[in-house]
């Protein structure tokens, strides 16, 4: 089996022709999925090498299936042949396991409990309403984004004056969230809004993300290719 392997260490990225699947860490993702996106920033912040293989969304491999039988979905996180799905559980494992570095989780409990209690939110929120705006048009559009734009000004209210989310480290609720940056282009234009204008402290605080170079190697940030991906992926779905 063929793939890519990358390393932070050093702050070099690491590219093999090919790599077979005896590897300790590899990922099944999608460049355009943010959920993958997760998953690479945690293992950038942890410094660890890994494969990456790229899936097929509308032609799922026997890997996905047979990795994720029950979900049948991306991302997977395939550690010592072992797999690991859903991207917030994907994250927890990954500070469980390397805790050498760049702890993702706060160490006090209900710290730890609140920065869940906020990836969950974007997981609820975000992410549904986001889907809904570009599958729907008129009324229903509509009220995808107002829901959409009240949920980042949720998380701008819990974001405050902090530089991240956890105040002076980045961690879990960013990591969870950071990967929409790709998509604001694509929000704004189909929704026809401006996020600087209706979320102006969730814009700063994406473009402080972006430029951490775990975020930079890790998510999309040419978001009008990310908008013809959504396009894209509204013709396979027949929307018009």
């Amino acid at each position: 089996m063929h793939g890519k392997v990358f390393s932070y260490k050093y702050g070099k990225r690491i590219r093999s022709c090919e790599i077979i699947m005896a590897e300790e860490v590899v990922l099944l993702g999608f460049w355009a999925s943010p959920v993958a996106m997760r998953v690479k920033i945690a293992l950038a912040e942890k410094e660890i090498d890994y494969v990456s293989r790229e899936q097929n969304l509308f032609n799922k491999s026997s890997l996905l299936l047979e990795m994720n039988p029950v979900y049948k979905r991306i991302p997977v996180l395939i550690h010592e042949g072992k797999p690991i799905c859903e991207s917030l559980i994907i994250i927890q494992y990954i500070d469980e396991v390397w805790k050498h570095k760049a702890p993702l989780f706060p160490s006090d409990p209900c710290e730890r409990a609140h920065a869940r209690f906020w990836a969950d939110y974007v997981d609820e929120h975000i992410y549904p309403n986001a889907q809904l705006l570009w599958a729907r048009k008129g009324e229903r559009q509509e009220a995808a984004k107002k829901s959409l734009i009240e949920s980042f000004k949720a998380l701008e209210g819990e974001l405050g004056d902090k530089p991240y989310f956890g105040g002076a480290s980045f961690g879990l609720i960013d990591i969870a969230l950071i990967p929409f940056y790709s998509f604001f282009y694509a929000f704004e234009t189909l929704g026809r809004f401006s996020m600087e204008e209706e979320c102006p402290e969730i814009v700063a605080w994406a473009k402080r993300c972006s430029q951490r170079e775990t975020v930079s190697k890790s998510v999309v940030l040419d978001q009008h290719k990310a908008y013809e991906f959504v396009l894209e992926l509204m013709a396979w779905h027949g929307v018009k």
